[in-house]
């Protein structure tokens, strides 16, 4: 498997058919087992080389467009002599075969293992398939077999007999899951391995568009799939209903293991091929049955939180019902994590938070029934209690408090609902109890407050004390009220009022149990009774009155006849009660106890139709007939009859309220019972009918009127005048009925909300206990059958019968109880703390055990003792694999590095566990087998905890390694012989294979480990390993004489950890006995000789794949070993070692092959064989001698070296990797200097080309020119420009199938629907790997700037060979010479027509990144020709636009999604780092073109696309999320790009500093951040640092020079300026900027050439930027330069002491600082007045007076000083002021430091214009610049007066004649004048020197434009003075006015 390409395994199935019939073995006894588990490991390996054959199919830089049918190294191509006549028979560089051949062996070998014929190369015909294959997935494994002539087998016939990758997948599935039923607790785990590693190639294999294709192919599929999914389901039910009691502990724990690692994969399978939106779609019952299963499985769903809540999803698509139980199981079980919550709480000491305290009791309360916990109850009723008592308390912490009581008063559990009322009485008992008659009654009593509600009375009445089927709960509801009724006494002022209060409203109901016999029903009766004559009682005396009314309506006769008595006292006390009737006598009264006993009751109903058909006139008529005197009683009695008949319809009932009716109704009530109502008899009973439908149509008016005790007593009077008139007596009383029972007939008031709807009609209704305990009139609807506040049980009985649903609910309570798994695994005796809960919540001893087992953490370090402990090799394995069935686990629920074995991993039991495996040696060879599984496992977890293992664990397995170093598991790699040839026992050869197999992989896992160390322990550590294990691998590397010998397996093994350990530099310079090259110089005879056998004698792999493996980790180890031996062997020459002795034994002669075996490597059938032999080359060309080596090597090939590598480089067939290492050699040869013309006896010559025709011959640059234009080098690149991929993938995995793929019309057949079971590719990727022909290539489309470049399919026609014929010119091979040979060109084709017709290869950005720096080379050699090449080509203009920065930083946002796959985010990241690296290689390539032809560069096309992206990349923030290597290379490209911008404004600033301006504003602010960080790295990278500075100052510059050259221009685009002072977030960033600049110049070394460069930059920013200026400021620069400038004045005092050159050179640099300081401060105080101010009060002049001795003695400083005088005194005279104190006046607040003593900084400067006045020197010209600025202060002017100065105005020498040029000096001279002039004091000063207006008037006449007009101006200044103008006038007025006359006719 290791020489093979993956996919020839599915291509001829029958190796992968025979490991799958294999695994039926398993079953089997007799050790059968052992060879099935072969054939697992077998195919879990394929399964990973498949994925890595697709990641290689997907890798741009891998992809070729190769099309031969065999190998172009095959044995057919290939069977030449290579050392034959001088002039090769190989075809020329242009042919269709470029290549050179095989050198050695030519036999041919007819058939064999692999031959090319057998199947297809991995890097020719793997990336395609036949249109006519049954399944002709997109998939680059699925490949078309092209068979030659030779063969005699039936194309067809193998193509249908091929497996497709799905096919394969499935395979696996249906034949390995099956084995996890075997009971064989390693058989189930590595079958699970194999599963994993096939799952991850179905996510890759098989589109989850599957489900919904109908395709034959498709159908099959998911046939199979539905059956694998249910096999697992089947599985998972399995080891579930094995992990029982009835199972040994041994077998349970297996059972368990495999039950949480087989559902976890489930899960993930289905979560890879099975949307949860199309789960529906798979019903199979055992997979339904399974997950229902799981999602009751507590314990797993603490563990895998993640993937429970998948199994949760999938579950409510798949099966509603199961998903009901789950969702009402899982809120109990979170109802009773709140229980255990809510008791914890509870009973914290301390303020309590009764808010969260009721919620959580709340919650609490649905999962009382199952685990009944009474404590629970209890505490919420003395929270309940708790809330009550306090009048402050918050209104709505009540309200839910008193609904959690009503919940447990009235719970359908019996025996909750009776503890719930138990708990009551003891609350009340409490605190009304006789024990607190001592106590202070308010305290106490308060406690019964939350009973005092008339909902919680009305439960009690309603509900308790009814309960007939729990005597318990009647007996104690009767208790409550007892102690209530009877507790005034006890009772505070405040509760016995509110109790009562409370009570008014459920009277009617209490009343209900009123009975003479019982002490409650006693102490009901009382409550009617009037105890005083006053009319004082219990309760309110209408309550009262209504009470005893209500009496007459019981169903108890002794109860009836006691409401007499009551009312008693109300009719006697009654107003007017003598004017009433009837007269309360025996004959009236005797019945009165049967009074409201109606025989029939009657029924209520009104009509409530939407429409009336009543008019409102008919009624009002009636009623004007009813209530008027004048009309009979009969006539009124018949309108009250009609109007009854009417308020049948409701709509009428507001219309009579309105006309006053029922007031009116009321009043003849009154006059019929008045003693004189006779009269009034006969229109009562239609009266009382009104009256009653009025009342109970409208609940108000019911409400209203039940509160007259007035009209109730009319109503009883009436009923007793009437009691023998049974209609009257019927109305009395159903009236007296609705009056009575209205508060308890209102439903809304016991519930939350109003029941019922608004719009219905109001039925009177009354609860059921009133009903049935009453004699009522009516028939009427009861409600409250049931309490409304009762609630339903979450979870029905039924459901707890299930197993899962009780071992969830008792799994819950435990966890909760206990507060996690951790907590309950740690009880000492669990049965004793467990006695409190119920039967149905203990835990068995299989639960505990279950949840040991599934808590990882408990389990691994369960494992890792029972390793310690272990006394057999039994107790180990069985240890081992329980700990790899952890790994698989954590592997599976995605934890990675955060997983338990990864915490385990930061532990040190492990190293407990395992420390002796690592230490002692086996003994035997049972011993060797342990540590086999040992080492097995420590592979498996490494693997996945590789990335995240601490430095002190791998320091620690690296200390055990090296400690014991003769008996190491180290010296375990090489045996001694005699043990070799005892190795007869062939079992003992295979655990010894496997054990070296293992331990070579342990080996190099640690050394992948050892990359992330960095401390120095570590690194020490890592490295004497890794020299170790080299040393021991050498010693494993024992080749015999004739390859057959070889142990291929050990072999490869060997090279491949040989590849791991030289793959980081300097992995042989830490052994103490052996030096570094000696280690190189035995490891590269080693492998030359291996090399030399397999590959060189062998004539290459051509003949067969066999030793593939081998070659490559022999050339990569060979690769690697050129690296360090370029750094290890500097002072030596070794490439000479290099060279490979060749015996042909057929010849008998002795020749050296040299480095000519590394040639065949070069076209080896594996692209990654070719890239890294080629890799190889360029290593050893990178030295001289190793071109000159390589080309003396290459001189008997056609073309030569040169020939050859510029051949590799332009075939558009070959992938970019190759192409970039032949890129690599080019631009290596051309580092050697070529001759400019031939030189025979030269050692280098170069190229060397030969015309046929001419005979003539070119070597050295001549010939490379030739050879360039004959192989169109730059019209190819062009073409590689156009045509490269800047994508990731080549195809994608992940996209869905709406992207179809791009195929052959016709040939398609059903099965070829099958397409789309391969994920399809993206839009930005069409990849020809779908394509169904073996001709088919990828034809890229020219991109656009910023675009993926699109891959189409197409058919092409007849392939051709890369270069044609005819563009080979006339040049042939020589002998032995370096040369290529061409002929001459056709005359009827084109150059490039052929080659640019044909299919290319896709180019990646890392070939162009190689070609960039080969052409690069070239424009040092050849700097005209490469540029006037470039140019021609466009190739800047390309190379420019090819990569778009919004692309860069696209890509750097999918690495900061934080949910990525590792896998994709590393490809993403390598991608990132290739198009960074690109770009660098771009800028340095222009960079050089600037150096050659700026014009090359400046062009709009090549300029704004490169700005563009210079800028963006410029303006990414390295600190927002990238890793270290990430940013380390894009500080690189930073480097280069900052390199290329100072380069392009040096060299062209005038024409490129607009773009640049214009490209920088766009992300201004960010680059400045990014310079600030770039500076920040002033010491780890300072090269970034420089650069930066270098761009910034150079920048800067070219924006003070436009701005002093064009004022005007400067605002058409933002200035640099304006960015900096004005753009929004910009200050801040310029404000750090330049407090970090100003760090880095007070740096104290004088020769860092940081500080040089940050001082520039420093200059430049202050110069534009007021901003950069402010923040100098506010940093003290001023203050810090003035103090340097002190400091070097008294340096260079004490210096002028000593003598001497070294005093010279120390004065010079102390010079320099001050010319430093004074610059930085010229700039900061430039146009500031702030600064000026700051420079002021620093005493900035004083220091200057005194520094200027020194100045006159420095031209430069002199110079420096005075501009930094110019720019402090221009427009601040405070500053023009301080230059005429004298040097002790230190304070511009002291007048008398001004002086006249001739003591002044003015006086020295005078002095010195006076001295330069006519000398035109640059020093003069400043002076005079400063004498202008101080000219306009009055002081100055004082001193200038005094001094004379202005009298060598007149000693100046002026040209004669006008038409000269009077010279620099005068107007010099004139300047400062015109300034003086501006004052009349000044006018004055000029007027009074002597000659002054002739000389001025003189100066007039000169035609010079500037001179004459200064002149008129300073005349025009002096006129302002009238004293002055008549002496103008009087000098000379005719000259005046003709000057005057000269310039206006100018």
């Amino acid at each position: 498997m290791q020489d093979f390409p993956a996919e020839i395994f599915l291509q001829r199935p029958k190796i992968v058919q025979s490991l799958l019939s294999l695994l039926n073995l398993a079953f089997g006894g007799d050790g059968r087992h052992r060879l099935a588990l072969q054939a697992v490991s077998c195919l879990q390996q394929l399964c990973i080389f498949l994925r890595s054959r697709l990641n290689f199919h997907r890798d741009p830089s891998f992809s070729s467009t190769e099309q031969s049918t065999a190998s172009q190294n095959s044995s057919i191509s290939y069977c030449q002599e290579a050392r034959g006549p001088p002039r090769s028979q190989n075809p020329s560089p242009g042919s269709s075969s470029p290549r050179p051949s095989v050198i050695g062996r030519t036999v041919q070998r007819p058939r064999g293992d692999g031959q090319d014929w057998d199947a297809a190369s991995s890097s020719g015909n793997s990336t395609q398939a036949n249109a006519n294959s049954r399944i002709s997935l997109h998939s680059p494994l699925v490949t078309h077999i092209d068979l030659p002539i030779t063969e005699y087998e039936d194309t067809l016939e193998l193509q249908m007999k091929q497996l497709s990758l799905p096919q394969f997948c499935v395979s696996i599935l249906e034949n390995a899951i099956p084995l996890l039923r075997t009971g064989s607790k390693r058989v189930t785990m590595e079958v699970l391995e194999l599963l994993v590693e096939d799952m991850f190639l179905i996510g890759d294999a098989i589109s989850e568009n599957v489900w919904e294709d109908d395709s034959l192919f498709a159908l099959e599929l998911k046939n199979k799939l539905l059956l694998v999914l249910g096999l697992l389901g089947e599985t998972i039910l399995y080891h579930k209903s094995n992990t029982s009691a009835e199972q040994p502990e041994m077998m349970l724990v297996h059972h368990r293991m495999a039950f949480i690692s087989i559902s976890l994969f489930t899960v993930r399978l289905l979560q890879i091929l099975l949307p949860v939106e199309k789960a529906s779609k798979v019903l199979q019952k055992s997979l339904l049955n399974a997950l229902f299963i799981l999602s009751l499985d507590v314990s797993f769903s603490l563990e895998y939180p993640s993937i429970y809540e998948s199994i949760a999803a999938y579950l409510e698509q798949m099966s509603t019902e199961n998903y009901s139980i789950y969702k009402q199981v899982s809120e109990a079980a979170y109802s009773i994590e709140c229980t255990c919550s809510f008791m914890v709480e509870v009973h914290k000491k301390g303020d309590r938070n009764l808010s969260e305290l009721v919620e959580l009791a709340d919650q609490a309360l649905s999962s009382l029934p199952y685990h009944q916990h009474f404590p629970l109850l209890q505490e919420c009723i003395h929270i309940c209690s708790h809330i009550w008592k306090s009048a402050e308390a918050n209104s709505l912490l009540q309200a839910e408090s008193q609904k959690m009581l009503l919940c447990l008063l009235s719970h359908p559990s019996l025996n909750i609902k009776a503890e719930a009322y138990h708990c009551c009485l003891e609350v009340v008992k409490d605190c009304l109890g006789i024990h607190n008659i001592a106590k202070p009654v308010s305290s106490v009593c308060h406690g019964v407050h939350f009973l005092l509600h008339p909902k919680v009375l009305y439960e009690i009445c309603t509900f308790g004390l009814q309960e007939d089927k729990n005597e318990q709960v009647n007996s104690t509801a009767k208790a409550i009220l007892m102690y209530l009724l009877q507790g005034q006494l006890v009772m505070a002022g405040l509760t016995w009022n509110k109790f009562i209060e409370a009570l008014c409203p459920i009277i009617p109901v209490l009343q209900g149990y009123a009975d003479s016999k019982d002490t409650l029903g006693n102490c009901i009766l009382n409550l009617s009774e009037t105890t005083s004559e006053k009319g004082e009682s219990i309760l309110p005396r209408t309550t009262r009155l209504r009470a005893a009314l209500r009496l007459l309506f019981s169903k108890k006769q002794l109860v009836r006849s006691v409401a007499l008595k009551h009312l008693s006292f109300h009719l006697l006390n009654e107003e007017g009660a003598n004017l009433k009737r009837p007269y309360l006598h025996g004959s009236v009264l005797s019945s009165i106890s049967n009074l409201f006993v109606i025989d029939r009751a009657i029924e209520l109903k009104l009509d409530n139709k939407t429409e009336s058909i009543f008019k409102v006139e008919t009624v009002e008529k009636l009623y004007g007939i009813l209530t008027s005197d004048a009309v009979d009683l009969v006539l009124r009695k018949s309108a009250a009859e009609q109007l009854a008949i009417i308020l049948e319809d409701t709509k009428m009932h507001g219309i009579v309220k309105k006309l006053g009716m029922i007031e009116r109704i009321l009043a003849y009530l009154n006059d019929c019972i008045h003693v004189d109502g006779k009269l009034m008899e006969s229109i009562v009973l239609p009266c009382l009918t009104l009256l009653r439908k009025l009342v109970y149509a409208d609940p108000v008016v019911r409400l209203s009127l039940a509160q007259q005790s007035s009209l109730l007593l009319s109503l009883f009077r009436a009923s007793l005048i009437f009691q023998n008139n049974p209609a009257v007596l019927t109305e009395t009383t159903v009236l007296l009925c609705l009056l009575l029972f209205d508060e308890v007939a209102r439903t809304e008031m016991w519930a939350d909300g109003k029941t019922g709807n608004d719009t219905d009609l109001p039925v009177f209704s009354l609860p059921v206990a009133v009903v049935r305990r009453y004699h009522l009139p009516v028939r009427i609807t009861a409600h409250h059958v049931v309490s409304p506040n009762t609630v339903v049980v979450p979870l029905s009985s039924a459901y707890l019968t299930m197993k899962p649903v009780s071992d969830m609910l008792k799994m819950s309570w435990n966890l909760s109880w206990y507060h996690g798994i951790e907590n309950l695994l740690q009880l000492i005796n669990y049965e004793k703390e467990a006695e409190r809960f119920l039967d149905s919540l203990k835990l068995s001893s299989e639960d505990i055990l279950i949840l040991k087992i599934t808590h990882t953490n408990y389990g691994l370090r369960d494992c890792l003792n029972s390793i310690i402990q272990a006394v057999s090799h039994r107790d180990v394995r069985a240890a081992l694999t329980r700990l790899s069935f952890y790994v698989v686990s954590d592997r599976l629920a995605l934890k990675g590095s955060s997983g338990s074995c990864g915490a385990i991993l930061k532990s040190f039991v492990w190293q407990k566990a395992v420390n002796r495996f690592l230490q002692v040696l086996p003994a035997c060879v049972d011993d060797e087998k342990l540590l086999v599984d040992v080492l097995r496992f420590l592979n498996k977890l490494l693997r996945e905890q590789r990335s995240s293992l601490g430095s002190n664990h791998l320091k620690w397995i690296l200390k055990s390694l090296l400690k014991n170093k003769p008996k190491s598991l180290l010296s375990l790699l090489v045996r001694p012989e005699s043990q070799m040839r005892d190795e007869i026992d062939e079992i003992q050869t295979a655990v010894r294979q496997q054990l070296d197999k293992e331990l070579i992989r342990l080996f190099n896992t640690l050394l992948f480990c050892s990359m992330s160390v960095t401390d120095r322990e570590g690194l020490e550590l890592a490295g004497s390993f890794r020299t170790e294990l080299a040393l021991k691998l050498l010693h494993c590397l024992r080749l015999t004489d004739a390859p057959r010998f070889y142990g291929l397996p050990s072999l490869e093994r060997t090279l491949r950890g040989m590849v791991h350990v030289t793959a980081l530099p300097g992995w042989s310079t830490y052994s103490a006995e052996v030096e570094p090259v000696t280690i190189c110089k035995r490891y590269l005879t080693g492998l030359l000789e291996v090399i030399s056998s397999f590959y060189v004698e062998w004539g290459g792999n051509a003949m067969s794949f066999m030793g593939k493996g081998v070659t490559k980790s022999t050339v990569l180890c060979l690769l690697h070993l050129s690296h360090e031996m370029t750094v290890q062997a500097k002072d030596m020459d070794w490439i000479s070692l290099w060279s490979l002795p060749y015996d042909d034994s057929e010849e008998q002669v002795l020749s050296q092959l040299g480095l000519a075996w590394l040639v065949p490597l070069w076209v080896d059938r594996d692209p990654e064989v070719r890239f890294t032999a080629l890799g190889i080359g360029s290593a050893l060309t990178s030295l001289e001698v190793g071109c000159i080596a390589l080309a003396e090597s290459c001189q008997n090939i056609s073309g030569g070296l040169w020939g050859t590598v510029i051949n590799i480089l332009l075939d558009q067939f070959e992938c970019s990797m190759v192409r970039r290492e032949a890129a690599f050699i080019l631009q290596n040869l051309l580092v050697i200097p070529l001759p400019t013309e031939d030189v025979k006896d030269c050692i280098w010559q170069g190229p060397c080309v030969h015309d046929e025709e001419s005979g003539l011959s070119q070597t050295g640059k001549p010939a490379l020119k030739t050879l360039l234009y004959h192989c169109q080098f730059y019209e190819h690149v062009k073409q590689m420009v156009k045509h490269c991929y800047v994508g990731c993938y080549m195809f994608d995995l992940s996209s869905s199938k709406e992207d179809n793929l791009i195929i052959e019309k016709g040939g398609i057949t059903d099965f070829d629907d099958s397409l789309n079971l391969w994920k399809a590719p993206s839009s930005q990727s069409h990849s020809s790997h779908s394509q169904s022909t073996s001709e088919t290539m990828i034809l890229s489309m020219s991109p656009t700037p910023g675009t993926v470049t699109e891959l189409q399919a197409t058919v092409p026609t007849n392939p051709v060979s890369f270069v044609p014929e005819a563009v080979l010119d006339r040049l042939i091979a020589q002998g032995q010479s370096d040369t290529t040979t061409t002929e001459s060109p056709s005359q009827h084709d084109s150059p490039m027509s052929a080659a640019l017709s044909k299919q290319w290869a896709v180019v990646t950005p890392a070939l162009l990144s190689a070609v960039c720096s080969l052409l690069h080379n070239l424009l040092v050699v050849t700097p005209e020709d490469t540029g006037t090449a470039l140019q021609e080509a466009h190739l800047l203009t390309a190379f420019s636009s090819l990569v778009s920065a919004n692309h860069v930083e696209r890509c750097i946002l999918e690495l900061k999604a934080p949910l990525g796959h590792p896998c994709h985010i590393e490809h993403v990241k390598a991608q990132v780092v290739l198009l960074l690296q690109y770009l660098s290689s771009v800028s340095r390539l222009l960079k050089s073109c600037l150096f050659v032809d700026s014009q090359l560069v400046i062009q709009d096309e090549v300029l704004k696309p490169l700005l563009g992206n210079t800028f963006m990349i410029l303006a990414i923030r390295s600190k927002d999320g990238l890793d270290t290597e990430l940013t380390s290379v894009l500080h690189e490209t930073w480097v280069d790009f900052f390199n290329l911008l100072a380069t392009l404004l040096w060299k062209s600033g005038q024409i490129s500093f607009p773009s640049v301006t214009a490209a920088l504003a766009n992300h201004c602010t960010a680059i400045i951040d990014n310079i600030c960080d770039c500076i920040l790295l002033s010491t780890t990278y300072p090269a970034l640092c420089m650069t930066s500075l270098q761009f910034l100052s150079v920048l800067l510059n070219e924006e003070r020079r436009r701005w002093i050259q064009d004022k005007e221009n400067t605002c058409q685009n933002p200035s640099i300026s304006f960015l900096l002072d004005h753009t929004e977030g910009c200050q801040a960033s310029v404000a750090q900027l330049t407090a970090l600049i100003i760090q880095i110049c007070e740096r104290k070394s004088s020769k860092d050439v940081l500080k040089e460069a940050a001082t520039n930059a420093l200059l430049s920013l202050l110069a534009v930027s007021k901003n950069a200026q402010k923040s100098a400021m506010e940093v003290d620069l001023i203050n810090t330069c003035i103090e340097n400038m002190k400091h070097i004045h008294a340096q260079l005092n004490l210096d002028s002491l000593k003598a001497g050159k070294a005093q010279k050179k120390k004065e010079d640099n102390l010079n320099k600082q001050l010319r430093c300081s004074m610059q930085l401060l010229r700039n900061c105080l430039f146009q500031n007045e702030e600064c000026k101010m700051a420079a002021l009060k620093a005493h900035l002049v004083p220091v200057l007076h005194s520094l200027w001795p020194w100045f006159l003695m420095d031209d430069s400083s002199m110079q420096i000083a005075l501009h930094l005088l110019c720019v402090y005194t221009a427009n601040y005279p405070a500053g023009c002021t301080s230059l005429c104190w004298a040097s002790g006046g230190q304070s511009s607040s002291l007048p008398s430091a001004r002086t006249a003593a001739g003591n002044s900084l003015m006086h020295n400067v005078l002095k010195l214009a006076s001295q330069v006045s006519n000398d035109n020197s640059p020093i003069q010209q400043v002076v005079f610049c400063l004498l202008s600025n101080l000219a306009l202060s009055h002081d100055c002017k004082g001193i200038i007066q005094k001094s004379n100065f202005l009298q060598n105005f007149l000693s100046l020498s002026l040209p004669k004649g006008s038409n000269k040029n009077p010279g620099n000096v005068p107007t010099l001279w004139l300047k400062l004048l015109l300034n003086i002039s501006f004052g009349e004091e000044g006018q004055q000063m000029i007027m009074k020197i002597n000659g002054f207006l002739d000389q001025i008037v003189e100066m007039c006449k000169y035609k010079h434009k500037s001179s004459q007009h200064l002149a008129l101006l300073i005349l025009h200044n002096i006129c302002f003075s009238t004293t002055n103008k008549p002496k103008i006038l009087a000098n000379g007025k005719s000259d005046f006015e003709e000057s005057i006359n000269k310039e206006n006719n100018r």
